[in-house]
């Protein structure tokens, strides 16, 4: 039988001891059947994105020993930084590979979320398509106000964990679980201190403010770097393309005489994601994947099997 594979980028709470991030990140490495593809910790963010796939079981077990040791040494009463949160594990997704449907990582996230909260006791939220009430379905509704409202509204029956009691851990404050389709977490750096900026073109550009449907973001600035940024999450890149998105924002950013300095793909990405803004910005007629020689290996790869 075909083995399940799912791809799980759990987001820490924190971005800047080395010392701490490598020892969330040791259990990515140790465990069987679970492969560590990337991790990455922005110290303006003070955020660990990590980056996994693998089956299941395999994978579930490295991420709760990996929240285990996150939350001794995360302490959300004092963590800082740009990204929003409510927890030192923040958010923990999971989302379909091959041989297994989006219903069953709604079970799978859904039975995770219960062995997490036994075994950590920090209390879990459901998102996306795991959630369970439908007010709830977007992350950002779950986070409002962060950690620091959510320890004092928690109490409030509307903003009650779905598993657990009403009340935050004392230090790790509480977790989002849910299943989702890929996502892109796209960033764009602009040449500029003014943090308005940012944020005006991220309400723009995300869907709350009348943009892009698959896309979220927020404005940020980035005091070590200099700059600002529309840090994003594009939650369909078949729906709205990475190219469009930048050049939506390049549109908008000139109208206060502001350029772009760079932007940053922080995780994995799809590589028909990436194609598709080579095809835009090579101006490419009639492209076709298979032309891309690492593509049409794995193809003939797979026909081979």
């Amino acid at each position: 039988m075909a083995k399940q594979l799912i791809e799980c980028v759990p987001n820490f709470s924190e971005g800047r001891r080395k010392d701490v991030i490598e020892a969330i990140v040791e259990p990515f490495k140790k465990q069987k059947g679970c492969y560590l593809f990337d991790y990455r910790a922005d110290e303006d963010h003070n955020r660990l994105v990590v980056s996994l796939a693998g089956e299941p079981q395999p994978i579930c077990d490295a991420v709760l020993e990996a929240s285990k040791i996150a939350m001794q040494h995360i302490d959300m009463n004092t963590h800082q930084g740009a990204h929003p949160r409510i927890g030192a594990i923040d958010v923990i997704p999971f989302t379909p590979i091959s041989n297994i449907t989006m219903e069953e990582c709604v079970e799978l996230a859904r039975t995770f979320g219960e062995r997490y909260y036994n075994e950590l006791k920090i209390p879990v939220y459901y998102y996306e398509e795991a959630a369970i009430r439908p007010d709830r379905t977007r992350l950002e509704v779950i986070r409002k106000g962060q950690y620091e409202v959510l320890k004092e509204e928690v109490v409030k029956p509307e903003r009650h964990p779905d598993v657990g009691e009403p009340k935050l851990h004392p230090t790790a404050g509480a977790t989002v679980i849910g299943a989702r389709k890929f996502l892109i977490a796209f960033n764009v750096n602009l040449n500029t201190t003014d943090v308005s900026i940012a944020k005006a073109i991220a309400k723009r550009v995300r869907a709350s403010g009348g943009g892009f449907t698959a896309v979220k973001g927020i404005g940020l600035a980035l005091e070590d770097k200099g700059l600002v940024q529309v840090s994003m999450n594009i939650v369909d890149y078949d729906k709205t393309a990475i190219y469009r998105v930048l050049e939506f924002i390049r549109m908008e950013a000139a109208r206060w005489g502001v350029t772009i300095n760079g932007t940053e793909v922080y995780g994995m990405i799809p590589a028909a994601a990436l194609i598709q803004s080579a095809e835009y910005y090579l101006q490419i007629d009639d492209f076709d994947p298979s032309q891309v020689l690492e593509l049409k290996l794995l193809e003939l790869m797979r026909e081979e099997d």
